[in-house]
């Protein structure tokens, strides 16, 4: 190794004749610092329903409306709310079936057939408090209920008073909105950073909150060639509304990492160098690290220890000085 003073000394003789002693020892250094830091990234994307909290009331069977209590769309029901009172012909067979076999088995016990009875109104639809009713009550009621399978609003209504509908009809659409999805899209370039993102949140006219990573759909869309990821969130008060537009801010969990100014790193011979101080007292001299631009003013460094304290402000002359004497 070669001292400094020696370096910089050929280095002004060979180049300079105003240069002064003061000027060779002018050399700026800086330290190795440790940041931590999370990497985000912004996109955007959509409020959507959730699908396992979307529910269709389609009865098993045909018939009219009688008397409709759930007469407004978007309006908000409670799970076993009753949403309409209908008249079947075929659940009333059904339930006089039920009761005839009752009293037969009265007077002939025969278990099987009672219960053949009772699974046939249960597989009609029919709610278990119903059917045990008609064995309390020893009488059949010639209207059935349809209730409300889950909490949420009514996204569809396809009856009104009077209606007639067949079986499977669709007669309502009840949405749970207490957990929706967010879907967002997302450059194919970015599916590596996906995976490294642990934190999502969501800032929308309503408010913000938190997501939970959910799925990356396995397809491109035909439209624009991006992709589409799906997050779950915590509907509070049901503030977010299916088709509200949202941004989501991603994150990395928070990681330590060594860095430097670029104007401590040096690139060549396909390598990355900064000008380490030496043992002694105006020693330096280069040492080959792993490098990555963060930005247009730090490097991410490896190989190097927090506290090391290197050339900054005049790589020009190291570098110059390196190349005579032949270090690197």
């Amino acid at each position: 190794m070669k001292l400094l003073t020696i370096l910089l000394l050929l280095h002004v003789i060979l180049f300079s004749k105003d240069a002064t002693v003061e000027q060779l020892f002018n050399v700026q250094t800086v330290k190795v610092k440790k940041v931590e830091s999370s990497q985000s990234k912004k996109y955007y994307g959509y409020v959507k329903a959730n699908e396992a909290n979307v529910y269709d009331v389609s009865p098993r069977f045909g018939g009219y409306i009688e008397e409709l209590k759930a007469d407004k769309l978007y309006m908000y029901v409670k799970k076993g709310a009753l949403l309409a009172t209908v008249y079947s012909p075929e659940v009333l067979r059904a339930k006089e079936e039920y009761l005839n076999t009752l009293k037969y088995t009265q007077k002939i016990p025969n278990k099987a057939m009672l219960e053949s009875a009772r699974e046939k109104l249960l597989l009609l639809g029919l709610s278990a408090q119903e059917v045990d009713e008609i064995k309390v009550d020893c009488k059949v009621l010639r209207y059935t209920n349809i209730y409300a399978p889950a909490s949420g609003y009514i996204f569809l209504k396809n009856v009104a008073n009077g209606s007639a509908f067949s079986m499977k009809q669709k007669l309502f659409t009840i949405v749970d909105l207490d957990d929706v999805w967010i879907e967002t899209s997302i450059m194919p370039q970015d599916i590596a950073l996906i995976s490294k993102f642990t934190d999502f949140r969501i800032s929308s006219p309503v408010g913000d909150f938190e997501a939970k990573k959910e799925q990356l759909y396995p397809k491109l869309s035909q439209k624009d060639a991006l992709l589409t990821l799906r997050l779950d969130v915590k509907n509070k008060a049901d503030a977010l509304l299916p088709n509200m537009y949202v941004s989501v801010t991603a994150k990395m969990t928070k990681e330590s990492y060594l860095t430097l100014p670029s104007t401590a790193v040096i690139f060549k011979n396909a390598k990355h160098y900064v000008f380490i101080k030496g043992e002694y007292e105006g020693e330096y001299e280069p040492k080959a690290v792993d490098a990555k631009e963060l930005d247009a003013h730090t490097y991410r460094v490896q190989g190097l220890n927090e506290g090391d304290e290197v050339v900054n402000n005049a790589l020009f002359m190291m570098d110059s000085d390196a190349q005579i004497n032949g270090l690197y």
